[in-house]
């Protein structure tokens, strides 16, 4: 078994078809003024890191860092293939995502996420994650946790 985890461009046929995926997931647990989903041309803007996890070859799982330009990064498109789910495939991206924050000299990897996800929720708590009130442009919202790991 090969797992991979590198920064890519976002534009690429599977990585659109695993966002697709992701949002039509997303879609069916919020509705659309609690859904904060960034699209590719989003992704490709150069203040974004877009790392893409690879089985094989074949894509499973992508998650961005978006510096913030505040000394913070947010967590953007997190999201495994369901069927690769079980290879660590969200703890790698994790790691990959604090290992580029340090690289880029951060204090913090910051989140915000469903409270539909409890498996989410769990990797992230898991991997160093705190509650924290809502941060940059969102607002409160019953149906959002929002997060941050600090790096130092």
């Amino acid at each position: 078994m090969s797992v991979t985890i590198a920064l890519e461009p976002a534009r690429q046929e599977a990585i659109i078809a695993l966002l697709d995926q992701s949002d039509r997931y997303m879609q069916a647990l919020y509705p659309p003024e609690s859904n904060h989903l960034v699209d590719v041309s989003t992704l490709e803007q150069p203040n974004v890191r877009f790392h893409v996890a690879r089985h094989d070859g074949a894509v499973v799982g992508c998650a961005a860092l978006v510096l913030s330009g505040d000394g913070t990064g947010e967590m953007k498109r997190m999201f495994v293939d369901p069927a690769a789910r079980g290879l660590k495939i969200g703890r790698r991206l994790l790691d990959a995502l604090a290992e580029t924050a340090r690289a880029e000299n951060l204090a913090a990897i910051r989140l915000e996420t469903g409270i539909h996800q409890p498996e989410a929720i769990g990797l992230y708590r898991s991997g160093g994650y705190t509650e924290i009130p809502p941060f940059g442009s969102y607002q409160p919202d019953p149906l959002s946790l929002f997060m941050e790991k600090r790096l130092r």
